[in-house]
């Protein structure tokens, strides 16, 4: 098989979907290559533990979708495929631990009404920071999301987004604002609040940024996770994470995408240089089931597979740096059957959609040092996701379940910080069932008797995920460390940053790209709108004084 079209794209998760639907739209003819059974990634739903209980498998949460540019391109068409969001517009998260000092249950609830929110802080300081706080982002969300959505290695797009700041006169205070953007998680919350609240309810979602309490740029995500859930709440998908990806298969099917399952991608094909500055030209992609020929390839793929497999001559220095490329903590799943929903010490968590049982900075801390050093946390960080209070068909009438996620994981843990389970065999299913005693002790702390409702449990280790997804290296299921180091500017790394690549018609996009992780589709939809923008002209005389390949 040789088949011919204008863009190749490897990989089928969130970045691959929106490019292939708003290339398609475009009308460009695009082909899928998964080597999956199905579409999708690391988005996907099923009944994993029982009859009639149906788990989101991966990831579960769209607040970062329904925000961004993906969505505002493809709502409209995907809604008319089927798509439908179940939403809360009262609580949104919350977060539960014990007093460090009396042992009592300290609980702190974000409202969708920020103000509702804040009013519950107890030292009424606290209240009015936090509204600056989400008014500080506010007056910068221009040049916040501005670079969330540009190429940072383009002198262009950076000076358009700075020549927007001047415009709406946001440069005064433009220092501290920086500087507050790149602090932690912990000492952003330390900087402005004088009580716990703040950094027990948000520090927690540093961890869904691939980041932790005490890695630089808290400051900045930590306010864009905040603002986000209180504009767009917690949407989930009704019926399933599946339904999601069965709108956007339907979308790319009704505009001639080609899709190909059970397709490995075996090597990026790149022609003969033509005496400039590129490495040649993307002529197509082999693959398990036969050639692709494309001018165009999006590389939906980890760093290590684009730069040492898939380009067989990859850029100078581009093979050491993927080689050296920093994966994060590890990350496991746990699925839960229930008998009943859950009932909390706290009767408000009954109807929030995802709790954290986190102290904030200081148990997520340790947490992740212990992760860090390989070994088992002691209290890991909790993350409950109750779907069945926003979606009550993931569950037959009376019962529920529940989605515990974990993301201070080790993928080869060396040891257990409680000195409890045995490590030497890795990830055995005694060790998994053993860490699932651990995490439900931590949840019946402040759920008791939820234990005893458990009808039936699924597991997915951090060796699970990197099986069922090879850009998930070392169970870390958000393509790389997203530390500064690895980000913005710099991610993947700084030989290769940006999506447009050395190799002329090969783009790289996926979560281990800029704006980095989460379910957005942002590079995905950054790269399709470049594709299909109109030729500047410059661009024109660029290729105009271009010499021919004959």
């Amino acid at each position: 098989m040789d088949d011919s079209v204008d863009v190749a794209i490897i990989g089928s998760g969130i970045n691959s979907l929106v490019a292939a639907a708003e290339l398609a739209l475009a009308g460009k003819r695009v082909c899928i290559i998964e080597r999956s059974d199905r579409l999708g990634g690391f988005i996907h739903s099923a009944e994993r533990t029982l009859p009639g209980f149906i788990h989101d498998s991966f990831s579960s949460w769209h607040p970062l979708f329904v925000s961004g540019g993906a969505y505002a391109a493809l709502g409209k068409e995907l809604h008319a495929r089927g798509l439908e969001y179940c939403n809360t517009t009262e609580a949104v998260t919350a977060s539960v631990a014990a007093d460090p000092v009396t042992g009592e249950h300290r609980v702190v609830i974000a409202q969708r009404d920020p103000g509702e929110t804040a009013a519950a802080f107890t030292p009424p300081g606290d209240q009015a920071a936090y509204g600056a706080m989400l008014d500080d982002l506010g007056r910068n969300a221009g040049t916040v999301f501005g670079a969330f959505g540009a190429e940072l290695r383009s002198f262009g797009e950076v000076a358009k987004i700075a020549f927007g700041a001047v415009r709406r006169g946001r440069f005064a205070g433009t220092e501290t604002f920086v500087r507050d953007s790149v602090m932690s998680g912990r000492n952003y919350t330390r900087s402005r609040f004088d009580g716990w609240e703040a950094d027990q309810l948000w520090s927690p979602w540093l961890l869904h940024a691939g980041l932790g309490p005490d890695h630089a740029t808290g400051g900045v995500m930590l306010p864009v996770m905040a603002m986000s859930m209180h504009s767009f709440g917690m949407p989930i998908v009704k019926g399933g994470a599946s339904r999601f990806v069965a709108a956007f298969e339907s979308l790319l099917r009704d505009n001639g995408v080609r899709i190909m399952l059970g397709a490995e991608a075996e090597e990026i094909l790149v022609g003969t240089g033509s005496g400039s500055t590129k490495d040649g030209s993307v002529t197509g992609v082999r693959t398990s089931q036969g050639v692709v020929s494309a001018g165009t390839v999006l590389a939906n793929v980890s760093p290590q597979a684009l730069y040492t497999r898939l380009l067989r001559q990859p850029p100078a220095g581009t093979a050491d740096a993927a080689a050296r490329y920093q994966n994060g903590r590890g990350a496991m799943q746990i699925h839960l059957a229930l008998d009943k929903p859950v009932e909390w010490l706290d009767p408000r968590l009954n109807t929030v959609p995802l709790v954290h049982i986190s102290s904030g900075s200081d148990s997520t801390g340790i947490a992740c040092a212990q992760a860090e050093a390989g070994l088992l946390p002691s209290e890991p960080t909790v993350v409950v996701g109750q779907q069945y209070v926003l979606d009550p068909s993931r569950a037959p009438e009376g019962k529920a379940t529940l989605w515990l996620q974990l993301q201070e994981v080790p993928f080869t843990p060396v040891g257990d910080a409680a000195g409890q389970l045995t490590v030497a065999e890795g990830w055995t299913e005694e060790l998994k069932q053993g860490y699932l005693e651990r995490v439900l002790a931590r949840l019946e702390k402040f759920a008791p008797g939820t234990r005893a409702t458990v009808l039936a449990s699924d597991i997915i280790a951090p060796t699970d995920l990197a099986d069922a997804n090879p850009n998930a290296v070392n169970g870390d299921p958000y393509g790389g460390s997203a530390e500064l180091f690895q980000n913005l500017l710099w991610r993947p790394f700084p030989t290769a940053a940006g999506h447009r690549t050395a190799v002329d018609g090969l783009w790289h996009i996926g979560a281990s790209t800029h704006p980095g992780p989460g379910l957005s589709g942002g590079s995905g939809h950054l790269v399709a709108q470049k594709l299909t923008a109109p030729p500047s002209r410059l661009s024109r005389l660029q290729a105009a004084l271009k010499p021919s390949k004959r």
